[in-house]
């Protein structure tokens, strides 16, 4: 099947089922999956048009609505934090999707933006994942610990048709104001700056709109590494946020396509149709089983493919 706009040629049935697959495990951790589909859709199928960002947003706009609609139903949906996030992220994205037409239309120092991006990403979860190792853990994994006890015990239950009807405890929100978000996650308070998550957010939507991802896989990490969040509760607002600012994303770079004529600046949207469907599934499906995965082994997972990919540009770039 040809793919004008990227300029590609490929079996319909690859996009949806290499995107399922990257969805449910990357859906665990709050990211969507976009950071490593941009890489597939590079290297891979060797889409490096600038539209190749704005056509990885489309994707996270059919794909995102059935992970956030499971951690909605479950309860762990810190709005609070999600709406923090989209307003600090939606002028970032403009800013982004303006610097990656303007100064990035080249694939290869595109890359190597990729490449730092991801590298940075890997680094920090990686030094995160160490510390845990070493012991130096506070509230959030005695929260998590607590949670995959109560998650164990459903499923005990569930097999003797006892749990029928209950439900896992959800997230509580304590506080909210203009200074301070403040939330309770079995047992454990967490209280973070409302300035704080917006000037992160600002930043990361500027990265997140160069790079094409929305920027939820920038700033789960950041939740969980520095603000000291649980996986658990962040992963929502990550991939609620991600969604609104894709929107935005899109709606941007399709506004300002007819000023470069002579570049691939709006989406392929059959593409990233076909991408998000797959996607689609492989939100739920990865929501649906996040509890029943440890913390640490998503953060291991994601990291590792994350240093993987950065290193991978670098040595493309010095080529």
């Amino acid at each position: 099947m040809l793919f004008e706009v990227a300029g590609i040629e490929v079996q319909p049935w690859v996009p949806p089922l290499v995107s399922l697959v990257i969805s449910f495990f990357t859906s665990m951790g709050g990211v969507s999956g976009a950071f490593l589909l941009l890489p597939f859709q590079m290297s891979v199928l060797g889409y490096v048009n600038p539209s190749v960002s704005s056509t990885n947003q489309f994707y996270n706009i059919v794909a995102i609505p059935s992970g956030v609609w499971r951690f909605i139903r479950e309860g762990r949906m810190v709005w609070p934090l999600t709406w923090v996030v989209i307003v600090g992220t939606l002028p970032g994205v403009f800013i982004g999707a303006f610097l990656r037409v303007q100064y990035l239309p080249d694939a290869r120092n595109f890359k190597l933006f990729v490449a730092c991006v991801l590298l940075y990403i890997g680094v920090r979860m990686v030094r995160d994942l160490i510390k845990q190792l070493k012991g130096q853990t506070g509230g959030a994994k005695a929260a998590e610990e607590r949670f995959q006890a109560q998650v164990a015990r459903f499923r005990e239950m569930a097999k003797n048709r006892e749990a029928h009807g209950e439900k896992l405890a959800a997230v509580r929100v304590v506080r909210f104001t203009t200074t301070r978000i403040a939330y309770e996650f079995y047992g454990e308070t967490y209280d973070v700056s409302t300035w704080g998550i917006l000037s992160l957010s600002f930043i990361v939507g500027i990265i997140g709109g160069t790079y094409g991802i929305g920027g939820g896989a920038i700033i789960a990490p950041f939740f969980v590494s520095i603000f000291g969040l649980p996986v658990y509760t962040v992963a929502g607002a990550a991939l609620m946020g991600t969604f609104i600012t894709s929107v935005a994303g899109v709606t941007f770079y399709q506004a300002i396509a007819p000023f470069y004529p002579g570049m691939s600046v709006a989406p392929d949207w059959m593409l990233g149709f076909l991408f998000g469907i797959g996607g689609m599934a492989g939100m739920y499906l990865g929501a649906r089983c996040q509890k029943y995965v440890p913390a640490r082994y998503i953060k291991w997972m994601l990291s590792g493919l994350l240093v993987f990919l950065a290193v991978k540009y670098v040595l493309d770039y010095l080529r």
